[in-house]
């Protein structure tokens, strides 16, 4: 069986400007990254701003497990499905980091014949955003050790600096560490922290910002320190805006890429859905809105994350609304939620898939709460029966979703026409009524209170002191009105990965928290949730290699 590299590899891809010419997209209005990789122009969105928006369609899944779901896959393949059909589809994809290529995860250029490419660039440099990002935090670190330095004008009182340096690998080494150590002129000795590069304030920022001028009002309002009096330091304070925008000016752009089909892909962004709010950027979904008939979206991780931020935050921010949600999962992963270990997935078990279906079940009500229809879709694999698959057909259509079989993985578009045909019924006759779930003028406790209790089905949620006193700052400082950002771990609707399936009677536990005022949300980080990820034993890293023709291997 070929590896998804491997599939990627032997692709006869079409450049990129004859991929944009099929929707319409100008020579001139792209910024190319040679051959098969291009930015969109900013003279582009001004020529198609004005048009009306496409379909909007989210995929998500259920919590993810070792067996897999798949959820960028079916993305890229019910795109791919949509193309066969002659409906003009554009997927809005987010960018991958390089920590979980080269650690557990692998990279996120979707898979088998459901791939986007070129594969390789994507799961590494791409157009460079991601460094940009970095250099854009670091700066920013940079300028505001350096203000200590050299007089200290604003009072940063250095045992309140808030602002961490970031990093887009996973390094746990660098989670804690001492900086200014040596000479005098070396800087103040000082505790500091990294965060990886996708849950750094900049990665959220670019990704919600509308243009140069609403990133540049955002950089300014990030809060790196306190002062000795207890006031907040912002960016802006700091004189960095001008010189952090300088870096992102490229970065700010969407890029465009294809699918293996040669569907178009508009990929930008890429945060974190356990630890970030997990969406590719408003400007690349507004702009494939504007270019296809149907968006195709995805948010990270389980619909307990990715969804949620997706719904509360980003839609609550760009004015957007999704008119269907296609929910992810297979045979395999229910089965996993339902005790069966991963060595045993292969059989079939109707009871451990009857026990781990309330998984499923849990993601369809809390997507049904917004008031947005939904389609469940099985990824298949060669080991599920067909018993297991009407069971859980049937299932579904007792919980009010539509269902269909994906076998993209394998077919490619061909694998996606009955999910394909299953959308395009349920956008027909069935209207979305979109609403958040919260209002903005709800307590911050009670923001998290509500997702705690209505999306992940805990009984209560316990704040530690330093949470309490953090969030009844935040609010003191007038951000009680911005949505919240839940760092939970992504394996459990509870914050305790162990809790598999659909737990009851737990309570989440916030242990701390802080505003992100540049985003525009609030973080409440909750369990033993690390916003710096480590390596695993055995990292991917390992398989990952280049040979003398340049060609990568290992990639997946």
């Amino acid at each position: 069986m070929k590896t998804d590299i491997e599939i990627a590899q032997e692709t006869s891809m079409q450049p990129i400007g004859e991929v944009a010419a099929a929707y319409g997209i100008e020579a001139d209005e792209l910024e190319l990254y040679g051959k098969y990789k291009a930015k969109l122009s900013d003279g582009l969105w001004e020529r198609i701003k004005d048009r009306p928006d496409g379909k909007l369609v989210l995929v998500t899944a259920i919590n993810p497990t070792p067996a897999g779901e798949g959820k960028t896959t079916t993305t890229i393949g019910l795109g791919e499905a949509f193309g066969r059909m002659g409906v003009k589809a554009m997927l809005a994809l987010r960018e991958p980091s390089l920590g979980p290529c080269f650690g557990i995860k692998g990279g996120a250029a979707g898979g088998g014949y459901a791939q986007v490419v070129p594969m390789e660039d994507l799961n590494l440099h791409f157009t460079g955003d991601f460094h940009a990002i970095t250099s854009a935090n670091n700066l920013l670190a940079a300028l505001l050790d350096n203000h200590i330095q050299q007089g200290n004008s604003l009072g940063i009182d250095p045992r309140q600096v808030l602002w961490k340096r970031c990093e887009d690998m996973n390094d746990r080494a660098l989670r804690n560490i001492v900086i200014g150590l040596g000479a005098k002129a070396d800087g103040m000795v000082r505790e500091d922290h990294f965060v990886i590069t996708v849950a750094s304030e900049i990665m959220a920022i670019l990704c919600l910002a509308d243009n140069m001028e609403d990133l540049k009002e955002r950089l300014g309002r990030i809060i790196v320190a306190y002062n000795f009096a207890g006031q907040p330091v912002t960016a802006k304070d700091l004189k960095a805006v001008g010189a952090m925008a300088a870096l992102l000016k490229d970065a700010l752009k969407p890029n465009l890429i294809q699918t293996l089909e040669h569907t178009g892909a508009i990929v930008h962004g890429g945060p974190f859905a356990n630890i970030a709010h997990g969406c590719n950027s408003v400007r690349a979904t507004r702009m494939a809105l504007k270019l296809g008939d149907i968006t195709v979206t995805e948010a990270g991780f389980g619909a307990d994350l990715g969804a949620e931020k997706f719904l509360d935050i980003k839609c609550r921010m760009a004015g957007l609304k999704p008119d269907a949600v296609v929910l992810v999962a297979t045979v395999r992963a229910l089965k996993y939620n339902g005790g069966v270990p991963k060595d045993k997935l292969g059989e079939e078990n109707l009871e451990a898939l009857k026990r781990g279906i309330v998984n499923l079940e849990k993601h369809i009500e809390n997507i049904q709460k917004y008031h947005v229809p939904v389609i469940v879709t099985l990824n298949s694999f060669t080991s599920d029966t067909e018993e297991e698959y009407a069971y859980i057909k049937q299932f579904c259509e007792r919980q009010g979703c539509e269902f269909a079989l994906s076998e993209v993985w394998a077919k490619g578009g061909e694998g996606g026409i009955e999910l394909a045909k299953k959308v395009l019924d349920t956008l027909e006759h069935k209207p979305s009524r979109f609403q958040v779930l919260y209002p903005d003028a709800l307590g911050l406790k009670d923001k998290i209170q509500t997702i705690a209790r209505e999306i992940y089905g805990a009984d209560d949620v316990s704040y530690s002191p330093a949470a309490a006193k953090a969030l009844k700052n935040i609010e003191a400082m007038g951000f009680g009105n911005l949505p919240v950002c839940m760092a939970k771990t992504q394996y459990s609707l509870s914050d305790d990965q162990t809790k598999l399936g659909r737990p009851t009677g737990f309570t989440v536990n916030v242990r701390d928290a802080y505003v992100s005022a540049g985003a525009g949300f609030v973080v409440a980080l909750t369990g033993s949730i690390m916003t710096m990820p480590g390596l695993p034993r055995v990292p991917a890293a390992e398989g990952i290699d280049v040979d003398k023709n340049g060609q990568i291997t290992g990639l997946f």
